[in-house]
């Protein structure tokens, strides 16, 4: 998507916004496109309409409650039913077993990996959104986007809209002004005993032992734990081992068993006994046997996790939206306490970045048995507008609903009261006219980014991301802030920092998607995954390093006799393609906007915010 085009788009919008209730909200006023309004009026219906969403990136399942289920319903008339293959066991057998009886769910939020996207559509599970779309401003802004995702879908038609579509370059980190991982841990603990460095990643383990003598006890008075793990996000692999290998820059194409590294220079086989993930396995072992890990790690979820972090029961995070997120109340960073960066030398960590063409692996469709499609077109439309960015992409970063979290103060959006103390996902109590309830509870559960969260927002002209603002920015001041800033060498963000110390591994945005496998390929990468994770989290908590080598030694006997070499061959190429269009995605990108002028630039990509996000600490928000 040029530029140029998209600076056209957004000064419409901005001249066509008209003065809307926030996000559904009853007392307050909001800006939003006069489209986004007649959306509200004609979603509208007598009759309560629950959706079912089956939804590959959803860690909640039921009925959508609270604030977010409030708004939905206000404005369509409509609940959101969730159904979560990360809750209901993961893996395939939930997609299997609702595919064979021909209705998937009403809207489907499905990765299209491997050919997922085509098979949906030739089983007829998802619905032609040609006609539903064709007036709605989803198609008229993101055209070239969808049109690129549908390339994959095997028939003409609309199918599916990519998530995740951006107006910036793919070399631009998605992730705002945090990477995806980081060597977060309770910087209160840390600098007590003096910041010590790290060299590599076995030299935090000493680290993360003095952390937890520093603070023995969570707020609520419970044991505390350097790690703890959960189980509900593996697939090809323990999600938590590969996570610390994307502290090194690699991450997977999606489903396989090769760890490539972002700039395309390595491409690993997981098995590999001196590869990264064996490093990784053979870490959390030793952590393990150091008492590091919470025992609790082989049994909780996700949200049983995020509790703990909330507490202050677990004092390190690989991600920013885990330890940051939860437990840098303003109270907590007033007083010094809180998640910071710390750096490990021999690191550079992976971030992803945008995606000029959308990302064609996750994409969102309506299924072929839908009731009343015409309702869940304007609802899907509406997430896609700059209102339903701010409200449903909160769970990934966005400010929520105008009025209730946030307003603007003359041209610029700042956080209300109520807002510094919900964000981004705090047990606050929501006013009755809001929907009531917790903050946190009412948070997005269909966990889908539309539009990149780092471009421009048309009704405030900040980044959607909250964290990006000037206003956010200009406060984070705190003493737990300041502290971090005098250690990072003047450095101001977490990506700030990394890029100073050349050690931050972007992976350009581009919309490749895995190819179809033959059935063979698939029935040998399933027999051999369930060994892999099984293996690995034995291996986590084997009882010595004997028994860890014995059962890494069986791991790699086991797969290799069912057939792994003719799976790694394959993953192995199409990590080299995903390369390969990673680097075109740049090229065809620069091409395309070799033309722009700087004027264009800062209209659609560089605001005061984005400029001042490298001006200003911002290590305690969710990326």
């Amino acid at each position: 998507m040029k530029k140029k085009v998209v600076g056209i788009l957004l000064c419409a919008a901005l001249a066509a916004t008209t003065v809307l209730t926030g996000c559904g909200g009853s007392d307050s006023s909001s800006k939003d496109t006069a489209s986004a309004s007649d959306s509200s009026d004609s979603g509208s219906s007598d009759e309560l309409l629950t959706v079912d969403v089956y939804d590959d990136q959803a860690n909640y399942q039921g009925i959508q409650s609270g604030w977010f289920g409030k708004i939905v319903k206000d404005k369509f008339n409509i609940e959101l039913n969730i159904i979560a293959p990360n809750v209901a066991g993961g893996g395939d057998t939930l997609f299997q077993t609702r595919s064979a009886a021909g209705n998937l769910g009403d809207i489907i939020i499905s990765s299209t990996e491997n050919g997922r996207f085509k098979d949906m559509v030739k089983a007829g599970l998802l619905m032609d959104m040609t006609d539903l779309l064709k007036d709605k401003d989803v198609m008229k802004n993101y055209s070239d986007a969808i049109t690129k995702a549908n390339e994959n879908a095997g028939q003409d038609g609309v199918w599916g809209i990519p998530s995740e579509i951006s107006s910036q370059s793919p070399e631009v980190s998605a992730d705002g002004i945090e990477p995806m991982v980081a060597a977060y841990m309770r910087w209160d603990a840390y600098e007590a005993i003096g910041c010590p460095e790290i060299k590599t990643l076995e030299d935090w383990l000493p680290i993360m032992k003095q952390l937890q003598e520093q603070i023995p006890e969570s707020d609520s008075g419970k044991k505390t734990y350097a790690l703890s793990l959960f189980k509900d996000w593996d697939g090809s692999s323990m999600v938590a081992a590969k996570n610390f290998c994307s502290l090194y820059g690699y991450n997977d194409t999606g489903t396989g068993f090769v760890l490539a590294k972002a700039d395309g220079s390595d491409f690993q086989d997981i098995t590999d006994s001196d590869g990264i993930y064996v490093r990784a396995l053979k870490f959390l072992f030793e952590a393990n046997q150091e008492g590091l890990i919470d025992p609790e790690s082989t049994t909780q979820n996700y949200d049983i996790l995020s509790d703990k972090y909330r507490d202050g029961q677990i004092l390190t995070s690989l991600w920013s939206y885990q330890g940051p997120s939860y437990y840098n109340t303003t109270e907590h960073k007033e007083a010094g306490t809180g998640f910071m960066p710390a750096f490990i030398e021999d690191s550079a960590p992976y971030t992803a970045g945008c995606y000029s063409e959308g990302n064609a692996k996750v994409v969102i469709s309506i299924g072929s048995q839908a009731k009343e499609p015409e309702r869940i077109a304007e609802f899907i439309d509406w997430l896609y507008s700059p209102e339903g960015v701010e409200c449903a992409g909160q769970a990934n970063g966005a400010a929520g609903p105008e009025g209730l979290t946030w307003e603007m103060d003359g041209d610029k959006p700042v956080l209300t009261e109520f807002g510094e103390k919900a964000l981004p996902s705090n047990d606050v109590t929501v006013p009755d006219e809001w929907g009531g309830g917790s903050w946190k509870d009412g948070v997005s559960a269909l966990n889908f980014k539309t539009v990149a969260l780092v471009d421009t927002d048309p009704n405030t002209n900040e980044p959607y991301m909250e964290t990006m603002w000037s206003s956010v920015l200009e406060k984070n001041n705190t003493a737990l802030d300041t502290s971090w800033k005098e250690w990072a060498d003047g450095a101001q963000t977490t990506i700030e920092y990394l890029e100073n110390k050349n050690a931050l591994s972007v992976a350009a945005g581009t919309s490749y998607t895995q190819p179809e496998e033959s059935s063979d390929i698939t029935t040998l990468r399933n027999q051999c995954k369930t060994t892999i994770v099984d293996s690995s989290w034995q291996m986590v908590f084997a009882s010595d390093e004997d028994e860890f080598n014995a059962i890494l030694k069986n791991m790699q006997d086991t797969v290799k006799g069912l057939g792994y070499e003719d799976v790694l061959k394959v993953d192995m190429q199409n990590a080299k393609d995903q390369a390969a269009a990673r680097e075109q995605t740049v090229e065809d990108y620069n091409n395309s906007n070799s033309d722009d002028t700087t004027t264009d630039e800062e209209t659609t990509e560089t605001p005061e915010a984005t400029e001042a996000a490298t001006e200003t600490p911002e290590a305690d928000e969710a990326a």
